[in-house]
This record gives structure tokens, C-alpha cells and sequence, in this order.
């Protein structure tokens, strides 16, 4: 990473020569669109995201998120509630029945509202750090490769 912030280009890989800015891309992630153009939607449906971008073509057929999303949403949904849990239990003596009618809702509720821009910073991210197959190059371990060939 250079002093502006963005990636520099591979030297292995076989990948593009172009430069990807990574906050860039984990912003455009986060806002569900294209991390390369900025202007296709990232997702299909939910959670699954497009093949391809249907404004600049980039293919995300071969993205894994895989577990990093949910983890990090654990992490985020689990220090605001144990925050505000602790808050409220310090201002007002209220029983564990109140709190968990109080803490349940918020937690379904702002997990299901963070995962989608938090898999799209994922997908961003490894966007711009080439990972997974955006750099053109396969990826998939050795001994994979020789069982599947690249279709």
C-alpha cells in the first residue's frame, strides 16, 4: 500500500495493471455496488451477489466471502448490545424478561440490516487486494486444480 492509500499493482498474476484503491472499493462495497465501477449493483437478491457487474462487466462468479461477513457482523451487533445492556441495566432495575423483550428485536433486527453492506466491503475488499480470482489468475489450491479443470 502506497502513501495515498490505494494497492499497487501485483508484479504475479497475470492480473490487470490497473491500480485499485482499496477504501474506494470497500466504500462502493459497502454501498452494494460495483467496487470497480461504482455504478452496477453488486447484489441480486439479498445476500447473493450478480455474476456480473451489468455496467462494467466485472465478474464476481468467483467471489467467497464466505464466513468474514457474519463474523464481523457478531462482533458489531454483539458491542452494541452488550453496550446498551449495560447501560440500561445501570440507570434502571429491570428484569431479565424486560431485557431480553428489549434485546432480541435489536439484535435479529440490526444484524439483518448490517450483512448485506458488510458483504459487500467484503467483495470490495478482495476486489481490490486481487484475492479469489480478481486478479486473473486461478486460485484454487494445487491439488484442486488438477480434479477441476477451469471451465
Amino acid at each position: 500500500m502506497d502513501k495515498t492509500g490505494s494497492i499497487a499493482p501485483q508484479r504475479f498474476g497475470g492480473g490487470q495493471d490497473s491500480e485499485r484503491k482499496l477504501g474506494l472499493a470497500i466504500k462502493r462495497g459497502l454501498a452494494c455496488s460495483c467496487p470497480h465501477c461504482g455504478t452496477g449493483k453488486l447484489f441480486r437478491a439479498y445476500l447473493k451477489p450478480v455474476d456480473r457487474c451489468a455496467v462494467c462487466g466485472e465478474d464476481y462468479s468467483h467471489q467467497r466471502s464466505d464466513d468474514l461477513p457474519p463474523y464481523i457482523v457478531i462482533v458489531i451487533v454483539g458491542h452494541v448490545l452488550l453496550t446498551g445492556f449495560m447501560l440500561t441495566d445501570m440507570q434502571f432495575n429491570i428484569s431479565p424478561w424486560a431485557h431480553l423483550a428489549i434485546w432480541s428485536p435489536i439484535a435479529v433486527i440490526l444484524s439483518l440490516a448490517i450483512i448485506q453492506p458488510i458483504k459487500g466491503g467484503v467483495i470490495g475488499l478482495q476486489w481490490a487486494l486481487r484475492m479469489h480470482g480478481f486478479g486473473g489468475e486461478d486460485d484454487r489450491p494445487e491439488d484442486d486444480a488438477d480434479r477441476f479443470p477451469p471451465a
